[in-house]
């Protein structure tokens, strides 16, 4: 696969050397070459001799964040970010750059970089080569005595828009780690563990003109424009002098097979490198060798491509794939229906009713309740508890209490009972279809195309797992299906 990188020019000398000129391939290639250990001191990424003016810096100073996810109606849109696991909003609320939720406008100035001149100089001298902070640079240390210097100039066809967990005004989307409900290795203790996300993770660059292509960079520029790969860094040079690599714990991307709404299928899971190439996935997360570069494939985002940062996982949603997906007063619409067609406990025979969208976490005493192993619906109530088979004094018996399991008193089939809410994360949903299933174990309701098609996905998990779960709030999938249709029964009158 090749880099978005032009024409290279060596240059005889350092900095501010003269144009003696020699034409390199476009692009980058997995392999580096041994023997090109000290290649010239700098190689100009641009066709032009003068060297550009210094870009100007991301801060918020001069494109507030605002700009992005407050745009008015004329506004052209990228797409939109959605992180899994929120239903809607974070959970003290969406706030500035911290939301589960970010969409992409067109910025009244372009703010994108691209690569323009490769330094190679001695590494005790970085920090000095790096002291004009308006220059976007990536630093690669290859030892304690030679460091490789890519400078970046302003790309006036571009917007950049970054995404991590710092909280300083060059991140544009503040993301943080993403704790699953119901998932017992996430924290021992009911404690979180140390964020695995970068401060710096990944940049996304957009295109200014029609078709308005994403890409997906891994590292995002710190307070001083300049993003480093340290001596233990996974990082290598290509066979034509340039250079790439891996953050720590990797930016993974998965595109979809085939059409993510029209026919929703899971692609495989990648590793975007600094420059923007794919590779197949390392051993585990962090190791330091390389997997093998997928020369067919990109790092252009598409509708339903999935982000992994270690520790969140994010959706990328085109406008046109979001016009198929229910909004807000859909979702309510489709709530009002639910709750006008009189669902019934076929126990109890009390009327049940899914509570307003913007309750969350706090049982309504109408909700409806589900037997999971059968998908009957009905009213909350404190029996239906079965002791395990050859329970007795000492032999290791007693309640399926402890499990939440009930035994169903339709079908008699005993599994988890648990309240039933709507999915309220229109993004996440593959159509617009009416909420006919639940996901196992954890109970959101949405359309049986959008159960379906996130059964199928695996997300990744820790250093080298993948597990199917709720894009809804992050629970890990269970059952034969992951998921239950869901079985009503109307009014008696």
């Amino acid at each position: 696969m090749l880099s978005n990188v032009p024409s290279l020019k060596v240059l005889t000398g350092g900095l501010a050397s003269s144009c003696l000129s020699v034409l390199w391939p476009v692009g980058m290639v997995l392999e580096g070459s041994s023997e090109a250990l000290y290649p010239p001191p700098s190689l100009e990424l641009r066709p032009s001799c003068n060297k550009s003016q210094p870009s100007p810096p991301l801060g918020s100073g001069s494109q507030p964040h605002d700009s992005f996810y407050q745009g008015d109606k004329e506004q052209v849109k990228y797409g939109e970010l959605i992180v899994l696991g929120y239903n809607g909003s974070l959970a003290n609320g969406d706030k500035g750059r911290r939301r589960s939720r970010l969409a992409l406008y067109k910025r009244p100035k372009a703010n994108g970089v691209k690569p323009d001149i490769i330094h190679n100089i001695s590494t005790p001298l970085v920090s000095k080569a790096l002291s004009n902070k308006s220059q976007h640079s990536i630093s690669y240390t290859l030892s304690r005595s030679h460091s490789v210097i890519v400078e970046y100039t302003h790309d006036p066809t571009t917007d950049m828009f970054q995404i991590g967990r710092s909280t300083e005004s060059m991140i544009d989307f503040v993301v943080t780690d993403t704790t699953p409900s119901g998932q017992g290795a996430a924290g021992e203790g009911g404690q979180s563990a140390q964020s695995t996300i970068s401060r710096y993770a990944c940049r996304i660059i957009c295109e200014r003109s029609p078709p308005y292509t994403t890409r997906i960079y891994a590292a995002g520029f710190d307070s001083s424009n300049n993003i480093f790969l340290g001596e233990r860094a996974a990082k290598w040079r290509t066979s034509d002098g340039l250079m790439d690599g891996l953050t720590t714990n990797g930016v993974l991307v998965m595109h979809p097979a085939g059409e993510f709404v029209a026919e929703p299928a899971p692609g495989v899971w990648r590793e975007i490198s600094v420059c923007g190439n794919v590779y197949a996935l390392r051993e585990t997360r962090s190791a330091q060798q390389r997997g093998k570069l997928v020369e067919n494939e990109s790092n252009t985002l598409q509708d339903g491509s999935l982000i992994d940062l270690c520790g969140a996982t994010l959706l990328w949603r085109t406008p046109a794939g979001l016009r198929r997906t229910p909004t807000l007063k859909q979702l309510e619409s489709l709530r009002q229906e639910l709750n006008a067609a009189r669902p019934q406990c076929p126990v109890g025979f009390n009327t049940l009713a899914f509570p307003s969208l913007a309750q969350r976490e706090i049982v309504d005493k109408k909700q409806p309740w589900v037997y999971m192993n059968c998908g009957h619906v009905h009213g909350y109530h404190n029996w239906g508890f079965r002791k395990e088979k050859g329970g007795g004094a000492g032999g290791g018996g007693g309640s399926l209490a402890a499990t939440s399991e009930r035994e169903c008193p339709m079908c008699r089939r005993v599994g988890p009972y648990v309240p039933l809410w709507l999915g309220c994360e229109g993004g996440l949903y593959l159509d617009a279809g009416p909420p006919t299933h639940a996901f196992c174990p954890c109970g959101h309701v949405c359309s049986e195309k959008t159960v379906q098609g996130w059964s199928q996905i695996p997300l990744p998990h820790g250093t080298h797992a993948f597990h199917a779960a709720c894009p809804f709030c992050g629970t890990w999938l269970t059952g034969e299906q992951g998921y239950v249709k869901l079985i009503f029964q109307g009014p008696l009158d």
